[in-house]
C-alpha cells in the first residue's frame, strides 16, 4: 500500500462549520433506514428454497492499452468496489485518507444538512480533488446521497427543494413527475452529486396495511401498491434523474414492501411472500429496461428464494434471480454493510467477501467507515491468493467503471 501523500490545501474546516451549523439533530437514516419499529412478524410459511447456483466468473477480456483495468494496480481495483460514507456533521478526514491510501472509488454523503448547495459543493470539490493516478488511477469518484424525498432527504437548504414523500410524488402524472425529478436532479448536480440512492421500487402490500411495513410503507417511501403504478412512477423519477445527469438506484431488490421489521434495526428479518416470480421482482424488468441504473440488494432473508442467508449474501438472489431471471447486467450494490443490525453478527471482513461472492459489485459502508480497513484488506488478500476471486474482482470493477462512464 503506498505511503500517504501530503494533503492538498483544503477548505474543509469552513465547509464543515457551515454544514454542521445547518445539520438536523436527527439520527442518520441509511439507504434503507427508518425509525425503530419492530412489530412481531407473521409466522413464516415453509416453502422450497431455490438451489444455489455454481459461481462461475465471466471470463475477463484480455487487457489492452485501452483497457482501464490494465492501467490499475490490484489495490486500486479493490478500492473501486467500495462506497464509503462521508458525514455531513463531522470530519471527512478519515474518508479522504481512504481515497488516498485505499483507493476508494465512491463516497456517500450521509447525515442531514440544511446548509444548501454551496457548502456541499465545496465539500465535494475537496473530495474530488483527491482523484489522481495514484489514488483512483484517475477514475472519477461516484458522489452519492439519499435524496428520495419526505423523511429520507439528506440535502436541504438554499438551492435544494423540499421533495415530497414518494407516495405524494405518485399523485403527479408520469410526465410531470419526471420533470420534477429532473429539477431535483439538477440541484444535486449543482452540488457535485452524480448518483442518487433512489428511487424506492418496493411494492407495499396495501394502503390499509402500509403502517405494518416499517421500513417503507410506514414512512411513505413507496410509489404505490401494485406493479404497474410503481413501475410508472419510480420509472418517471429515474428518468428525471438521468436527464439531469444523475444515476438512479432502484432499491431494495427483491423487495422490502412486505416485511414488518427494518433490517437497519432488527436482525433476522424474513420475507415469507416474495418469490422469483412475484410482481416485486417483475417490476425490475420494466424499470431496468428504461435506461442506466444501479440496483441495491436488500439485507432481508427471502424464504421463497433463499431461506438460508440475507439477499445481499445470496448468489441465488443476485446471480440467479437478478442477473439470470431479470437479465440485469449492470452494477449491483449492497445496502449498508457497516452497522445495519441485519448483518452485524458477521465480521466486517466476511460481510465484504460474502457479498462479492454472491455477485454484488459495490459495497456500501455508509454509517461507520471504521470497518472499511478490515473489509478492504480481506478483499485484497483474497484477490492476491485466489485467481478465481481475482477474476470476480475484475468483473465487478469493469461494471463499475463502465457505469461511471455512461451517466
Amino acid at each position: 500500500m503506498p505511503a500517504a501523500r501530503s494533503r492538498p490545501s483544503r477548505r474543509s474546516a469552513a465547509v464543515r462549520a457551515l454544514i454542521v451549523g445547518g445539520a438536523f439533530a436527527v439520527a442518520f437514516l441509511t439507504a434503507c433506514a427508518s425509525p425503530t419499529v419492530t412489530p412481531a412478524p407473521s409466522s413464516p410459511t415453509p416453502t422450497t428454497t431455490v438451489a444455489s447456483p455454481v459461481v462461475t466468473p465471466t471470463a475477463a477480456p484480455s487487457p489492452s492499452e485501452d483497457d482501464p483495468l490494465a492501467q490499475m494496480s490490484l489495490e486500486q481495483k479493490v478500492g473501486q468496489l467500495f462506497m464509503v460514507g462521508v458525514p455531513l456533521d463531522g470530519s471527512d478526514d478519515l474518508v479522504a485518507a481512504e481515497i488516498r491510501d485505499r483507493h476508494v472509488g465512491s463516497v456517500f454523503l450521509h447525515g442531514r444538512s440544511t446548509a444548501g448547495i454551496s457548502p456541499v459543493a465545496d465539500l465535494v470539490g475537496d473530495l474530488t480533488s483527491l482523484v489522481d493516478p495514484q489514488s483512483t488511477a484517475g477514475i472519477p469518484l461516484w458522489i452519492a446521497t439519499d435524496q428520495e424525498g419526505g423523511e429520507v432527504q439528506v440535502l436541504r437548504g438554499p438551492g435544494f427543494s423540499d421533495i415530497p414523500y414518494a407516495i405524494r410524488q405518485a399523485d403527479r402524472d408520469a410526465a410531470r413527475l419526471s420533470r420534477s425529478a429532473q429539477s431535483w436532479g439538477e440541484e444535486l448536480r449543482a452540488a457535485g452529486v452524480t448518483m442518487n440512492l433512489a428511487p424506492v421500487a418496493d411494492i407495499v402490500t396495501s394502503h390499509a396495511t402500509r403502517f405494518d411495513n416499517a421500513p417503507i410503507g410506514a414512512l411513505g417511501r413507496q410509489y404505490g401498491y401494485d406493479e404497474r403504478t410503481v413501475a410508472a412512477k419510480a420509472g418517471a423519477f429515474a428518468d428525471g434523474m438521468r436527464a439531469a445527469g444523475v444515476l438512479p438506484t432502484f432499491k431494495h431488490f427483491p423487495g422490502l414492501g412486505r416485511v414488518t421489521q427494518n433490517t437497519d434495526t432488527t436482525a433476522d428479518v424474513h420475507d415469507t411472500e416474495i418469490g422469483a416470480d412475484s410482481p416485486d421482482v417483475d417490476v425490475y424488468r420494466e424499470l431496468l429496461a428504461s435506461g442506466p441504473a444501479v440496483v441495491m440488494v436488500s439485507s432481508a432473508i427471502y424464504d421463497r428464494i433463499d431461506a438460508t442467508r440475507p439477499a445481499v449474501f445470496s448468489p441465488v438472489v443476485v446471480r440467479q434471480v437478478l442477473r439470470g431471471d431479470v437479465g440485469f447486467a449492470g452494477v449491483v450494490m449492497s445496502d449498508d454493510l457497516s452497522d445495519a443490525v441485519a448483518v452485524t453478527d458477521i465480521a466486517p471482513a466476511d460481510r465484504a467477501l460474502r457479498a462479492l461472492d454472491a455477485g454484488v459489485d459495490l459495497l456500501l459502508v455508509a454509517d461507520d467507515a471504521r470497518v472499511l480497513p478490515s473489509m478492504y484488506d480481506a478483499v485484497l488478500a483474497r484477490a492476491q491468493s485466489d485467481p478465481d476471486f481475482a477474476a470476480l474482482v475484475d468483473e465487478a470493477v469493469r461494471r463499475v467503471i463502465e457505469a461511471k462512464a455512461v451517466r
